[in-house]
């Protein structure tokens, strides 16, 4: 694809908001690959939902630590579970010294998105080279499914052309979600609560400039390229964003 068509389907695909049953913070990244927070969230009425549109895999971006059922997480049969490929794929390592110091008390801003893709890019290589060998829709998640898979969002975002615009807005819309989560939630968050405009919108411009700054700093393709993923998986990836499932 040339650099034209390229931004031109990046216009065609931006980000949009996803109704799944039970889902939190979800959003159609561009084409066929989608992201939200965590899966467990999600109703088998919502897996349903997916499931018919086309989602056939599931990325886990979280470390093993944060994969442990909630009380209040809703019964998910596994007849239902078993019509998708479920894929663990951490984009960090919590006990690496250096990350620690940088991202406290978790990665929670784009500020150091950089700095997470030079410590563990076979990680973050790992999670695209998943993507390229999904055989249907992709959902992408981590907790909030804001920060890590904004990462990966923005990432996926710049290889499909897509704005800057667009970019930033995708990551303040995934920041809205998880404010208006804590919002909704009986107990308070332990790091984080709800904020009111006046306190979000500075956060918001602030954030939204970073995630342009990293994509723009990273150049995707070649970071991706210069950690392995080929020529072919990156083919497979804008297939994907360009929204091309059959199944």
């Amino acid at each position: 694809m040339d650099e034209t068509a390229h931004r031109t389907a990046g216009a065609r695909n931006q980000a949009s908001a996803v109704n799944w049953e039970g889902a939190v913070n979800a959003w159609r990244i561009s084409g066929d690959v989608y992201r939200m927070g965590r899966r467990e969230w999600l109703t088998e009425t919502g897996w349903d939902q997916a499931y018919d549109d086309g989602i056939r895999t599931v990325i886990d971006l979280r470390n093993g630590g944060e994969r442990q059922p909630r009380d209040a997480d809703p019964v998910v049969g596994q007849s239902v579970m078993a019509r998708f490929q479920v894929l663990l794929a951490p984009t960090e390592d919590p006990e690496n010294v250096e990350f620690r110091s940088i991202c406290q008390p978790y990665l929670n801003d784009p500020a150091a998105y950089l700095d997470n893709a030079r410590l563990f890019p076979e990680k973050l290589a790992a999670v695209f080279k998943a993507v390229a060998a999904a055989p249907g829709g992709v959902i992408i998640h981590c907790s909030a499914g804001r920060d890590r898979s904004g990462m990966i969002a923005a990432m996926l975002q710049d290889l499909a052309g897509a704005d800057d615009d667009s970019i930033v807005s995708g990551y303040q819309a995934a920041m809205r979600g998880i404010n208006e989560r804590h919002r909704a939630l009986g107990a308070p968050h332990v790091h984080e609560r709800y904020l009111d405009e006046t306190a979000l919108a500075p956060l918001l411009e602030s954030r939204g400039k970073r995630v342009l700054e990293f994509v723009r700093r990273l150049n995707t393709r070649q970071y991706l390229l210069q950690n392995r993923v080929t020529d072919e998986e990156l083919s497979a990836i804008l297939a994907l964003l360009r929204g091309r499932v059959a199944v």
